[in-house]
């Protein structure tokens, strides 16, 4: 009976959306008179306006259906009354606005489909017999990065709460580096090389397969640290449940992304993953669709060996290794607990490179393993990954409609066919009432607007890669992120700006000629009206461009180690005298701390011992250090670690914590206004900075 009650319970979510999709497909076509429209429309908003702060699943499923309604109704309108084929021009540039459009709403639609119902799923414990315990082997891919990067990612996989004899760590380097075998001996880890660098990560990965024998498999970039309790907090449900193949956590960057940094909006607004950790993925596990992303991940030997091993055939080994475990009938799993941290890329030039071969990947799956075709997916599998996949395409329908009132300010074409009024009445609406979903839908996990600065920033240069791809998928290779490197000095990459410049420059053009037509036609109402809308419009394109355009402006970054914001009680120990002082942590990194001390240290004082306990974790850490400098109560602190263990210990305080990461998501809710203001903020300091030529080397 309890089985069957979960059952259901499971397949109403299934139901309503398949009623609630089946009413609004048979109700949006309904033709009205314009009056009636825009009666509809504002009835809508205002329903949408006052169900925006109710809580519940309820709430979000209405307005998913409200706004998937109204945008249903603005694309059946543009099919069959706002097309007009005058001339070649005019009918290329029209269908293109039109598919690109269409783009818009089936990603709107699909996303949708992936937010209505997230899982959220929470930790399954272990027995608490160990010997049932499965063992595990933790892979750790390298290939060119820096030592001091990698040390802590292995120290921190040798620390983890698990029985030593059933873990065991590997460092995997394909770089093939004696100092890295050096300290792999030293680290009491395993060391594995290959003669050759085929098929990049994924083949560093499967050659590792083949050396080694336990039941699962721990992934971790190189850069992401785990806490202490990965594996027991994670690996539960792998034990309850046989057929689950993959347990993905979300991949946390404890130093801000090029955006948040030369933006200056660090803590502000959430990174640019977060939705995707946030609400996708769990929305995705709902649907036993969960991606594999490459790292802070579990998987299952005989799922990997009943597919050959990691995927292969594309650059986004990780995608495409979920999914044709799950073409096999492996079910996946997705925990929404930041349980690892790593480092975001340093600047924009980086970021894109990443993004370019993530586009790359996706695209090339769309055309060798199309989840649309062939065998073993369910519905809602084929409709997720297809998400996945046609979001990388945005590069070209982004450029689309930054461009594309540039036709009729600068040659007078015309590509929506149909008066102002008729545009304000479905377009309008469709727009607002998106955006007010999204704003609603998306909450604390992005914000609004962002997504298009996001987006614009990257796509003139992911566009080439798409539509190369797409035509040719067989080529690209894997390129490594860098991690870890430093921003000497404030510079503007004018190499990474100037594309968005010369959009900058056209829209700017474009919007004298607006202001000019609404001037000289002021006695043509539509076609003043016309010039008004197009000119706001490219308004609006200017503002994201700008903000695009400012991501490029790089702050300095000369801190290998990031400062990372915790209070933790500690106690200062002069080995000397043995005297003990309480102090509490204001900010830890691996260089060293800050300390505020309850009482006053001997300013003859130097040099010290820190000492922190967390029980819970199983963390004793006792770790030299010296004073730096102080200030009242503040004082600073350099870690003096001469061992292994005392390298290990720092790991484990600042990174093995199981609350490490908790903050990850602690972002108020939307606030449109406030994003916008911040925003406006970002291009008037950049503005400032250019302009006055300031720190610019």
């Amino acid at each position: 009976m309890i089985s069957f009650k979960n059952n259901v319970s499971h397949f109403y979510p299934y139901l309503l959306i398949i009623v609630g999709v089946f009413f609004i497909i048979l109700t949006s076509q309904a033709v009205i008179s314009p009056i009636s429209q825009i009666y509809l429309s504002i009835g809508f908003i205002l329903a949408t306006l006052f169900i925006r702060n109710k809580t519940g699943p309820a709430a979000r499923l209405l307005m998913i259906g409200l706004s998937t309604f109204v945008s249903l109704r603005y694309i059946f309108w543009r099919l069959f009354y706002t097309l007009s084929f005058e001339n070649p021009i005019q009918t290329f540039l029209m269908l293109t606005l039109l598919a690109a459009e269409i783009y818009s709403w089936i990603i709107l639609f699909l996303g949708y489909l992936q937010l209505s119902w997230p899982l959220n799923r929470k930790e399954y414990p272990l027995p608490d017999n160990h010997d049932q315990w499965p063992s595990v082997d933790v892979f750790i891919p390298t290939y060119n990065e820096d030592l001091e990067v990698v040390r802590s990612t292995v120290l921190a996989a040798k620390a983890l709460d698990y029985p030593e004899n059933k873990l065991t760590v590997y460092l995997l380097d394909d770089g093939r580096r004696n100092s890295f075998q050096e300290f792999a001996q030293e680290a009491g880890v395993e060391y594995l090389t290959r003669p050759n660098n085929f098929h990049a990560k994924a083949g560093n990965l499967n050659h590792a397969l083949s050396q080694s024998s336990g039941d699962l498999i721990a992934v971790f970039d190189c850069d992401h640290i785990p806490v202490k309790s990965f594996l027991v907090r994670t690996i539960g449900w792998l034990h309850k449940n046989p057929r689950i193949s993959l347990l993905q956590t979300p991949q946390h960057f404890y130093s801000p992304d090029p955006f948040q940094r030369n933006l200056d909006t660090h803590e502000r607004i959430p990174p640019e993953n977060n939705l995707f950790y946030g609400l996708v993925q769990p929305g995705n596990d709902f649907w036993n669709a969960t991606l594999f992303c490459g790292s802070c991940a579990v998987l299952r030997r005989k799922a990997l060996e009943s597919i050959g091993g990691f995927a292969v055939e594309t650059v986004t080994e990780d995608a495409h290794t979920s999914l044709k475990m799950q073409r096999k009938g492996w079910e996946s799993a997705y925990l929404r607990m930041t349980l690892a941290g790593g480092l975001a890329t340093e600047n924009l030039a980086l970021h894109i490179g990443q993004r370019m071969r993530w586009a790359r990947g996706m695209v090339q799956i769309f055309r060798v393993d199309n989840p649309l075709l062939g065998r073993g997916l369910t519905l809602g599998q084929r409709l997720c990954y297809l998400s996945a996949i046609l979001h990388f395409f945005f590069p070209v329908p982004r450029l689309v409609f930054l461009i594309a009132p540039l036709s009729f300010l600068f040659f007078g074409q015309n590509i929506i066919y149909t008066t102002p009024l008729a545009v304000m009445t479905y377009a309008i609406p469709h727009l607002i009432q998106s955006f007010m979903t999204q704003s609603r839908v998306q909450g604390r996990w992005r914000y609004s607007i962002w997504n298009y600065v996001y987006e614009t920033a990257i796509a003139i240069f992911l566009a080439p890669v798409v539509l190369k791809t797409l035509f040719f998928p067989e080529g690209g290779s894997f390129n490594v992120t860098a991690k870890g490197g430093l921003i000497t000095h404030n510079y503007l990459d004018t190499k990474i700006i100037t594309p968005n410049m010369i959009v900058v420059v056209l829209l700017i053009l474009a919007s004298i000629v607006g202001c000019v037509g609404m001037i000289v036609n002021h006695g043509n109402s539509d076609l003043a009206q016309t010039y008004m809308m197009n000119l706001l419009w490219v308004l609006a394109n200017l503002l994201v461009v700008m903000a695009a355009v400012s991501v490029g402006y790089e702050r300095r970054q000369i801190r290998r180690t990031p400062r990372i914001s915790a209070r933790l009680p500690v106690t200062v120990v002069d080995p000397v005298n043995h005297q003990r002082f309480e102090a509490v942590t204001v900010d830890l990194s691996k260089g060293g701390l800050s300390l505020q001390v309850s009482g006053n240290l001997p300013d003859e004082l130097k040099e010290i011992v820190v000492e922190y306990q967390n029980s819970e974790d199983k963390i004793f850490s006792s770790i030299p250090a010296v004073i730096v400098n102080r200030h009242g109560h503040i004082v600073r602190l350099s870690w003096q670690a001469r061992s292994i263990q005392e390298e290990c210990d720092i790991i484990e305080m600042i990174f093995g914590r199981s609350d490490t990461w908790l903050h990850w998501g602690n972002y108020s809710s939307d606030k449109p206004l406030h994003s916008l203001l911040l925003l406006a903020r970002s291009i008037v300091n950049f503005i400032r900075i250019v302009v006055l030529r300031q720190h610019i080397g």
